[in-house]
C-alpha cells in the first residue's frame, strides 16, 4: 500500500479510537438498597467522594423512592465531613425546599446552621458568616423549640454573639485609639444593646466611661460608671472607671463622692 494511500487509513483508525474512547460508560440500572448501602460502606471508611457519588447515583437512577430522600440528606452529611461546607449547605437547602415535611428536617435545619458556625473566623475579619450561622442558630431555635437540637442550637447562640459583640469592641477600640470618641461610644453602645448578655458588656461599660471622660462629659461617665457598679460591682473594669473618675488610689476615695459611697458599699 502506498504512502498516499496509507495516511487517509490511519487517521480514519485514530478518529475511530478517540470517538470510542468519549463515549460513556454503558448505564446499568442497579438496586436502590444496593446502591445505598454501597455508599453507607464508602462512607464509614471516609471515602467521602465514593460515597458523595452513590448517593447522588441512587437520586438519579430511583428519583421517586425513599432512599433518594435518605441520599439527599446523606450526600448533605458527606459533604460536611469533608468540609466541603458550600456544597453541603447547598444539598441541604435543596432538601429542605423538597422535603419540609419530613421527619428528618429539623436535623437539616439543625446541619446547616453548624455548616455556617464551623467557619467562623477570628474577629478581625468579616464576619458574615457569623452572622449567618447566627441566623441559622436560631432558625432552629424558633422552629423546632423542643427537638434535641435546639438546647445545642442555644449554646452556639450565646457562643456566636459573644464573637459577634468581640467584634464590636474591637472596631470600638480602634476608633478610641485613634480618638475618635463618638464613633466609639456608637460601637459600645452597641455592645450594650445587642449583645447585653455577653461577657464584653463590663469592658463596654468601661470604655465608654472612658470616651465619655475623653469628650469632657463628665456627669455621663459617672452614670455609666454607676451602672456599671451595680451590675458588676467586682469586676477589674469597675475599678478602672472607679480609679479614672476618682484620679488618686482606690483605697483612699473622697468622703463626699457618690462613687466613694457605691465603692465602700459594694467593697
Amino acid at each position: 500500500m502506498s504512502r498516499s494511500l496509507l495516511l487517509p487509513f490511519l487517521l480514519a483508525a485514530l478518529l475511530g479510537l478517540a470517538a470510542c474512547s468519549d463515549e460513556e460508560p454503558e448505564y446499568v440500572e442497579r438496586p436502590v438498597d444496593e446502591l445505598y448501602n454501597e455508599a453507607m460502606d464508602m462512607m464509614e471508611v471516609r471515602n467521602y467522594a465514593g460515597a458523595a457519588a452513590a448517593f447522588e447515583e441512587v437520586d438519579r437512577q430511583h428519583p421517586y423512592s425513599v432512599w433518594a430522600t435518605k441520599a439527599q440528606l446523606m450526600l448533605a452529611y458527606v459533604y460536611y465531613r469533608s468540609d466541603e461546607y458550600d456544597e453541603a449547605i447547598i444539598a441541604l437547602d435543596r432538601f429542605i425546599d423538597l422535603h419540609p415535611g419530613n421527619r428528618d428536617v429539623a436535623y437539616a435545619y439543625y446541619l446547616r446552621a453548624i455548616c455556617y458556625y464551623e467557619q467562623i473566623v477570628d474577629v478581625g475579619r468579616d464576619q458574615k458568616i457569623t452572622q449567618l450561622a447566627l441566623d441559622s442558630l436560631r432558625d432552629v431555635t424558633r422552629r423546632f423549640p423542643n427537638s434535641e437540637y435546639s438546647r445545642d442550637a442555644n449554646l452556639k447562640i450565646d457562643l456566636t454573639m459573644d464573637h459577634l459583640a468581640g467584634k464590636e469592641m474591637l472596631i470600638g477600640r480602634f476608633y478610641q485609639r485613634r480618638e475618635e470618641h463618638l464613633a466609639a461610644i456608637n460601637r459600645f453602645n452597641a455592645v450594650i444593646k445587642n449583645y447585653e448578655t455577653t461577657t464584653h458588656v463590663p469592658e463596654a461599660l468601661h470604655r465608654l466611661v472612658e470616651s465619655y471622660y475623653a469628650l469632657g462629659i463628665r456627669p455621663e461617665a459617672e452614670r455609666t460608671a454607676a451602672v456599671l457598679g451595680y451590675n458588676f460591682p467586682g469586676s477589674d473594669w469597675y475599678a478602672y472607671s472607679y480609679a479614672l473618675l476618682e484620679g488618686k488610689n482606690l483605697d483612699q476615695p473622697e468622703e463626699d463622692s457618690w462613687l466613694s459611697w457605691t465603692w465602700s458599699w459594694i467593697f
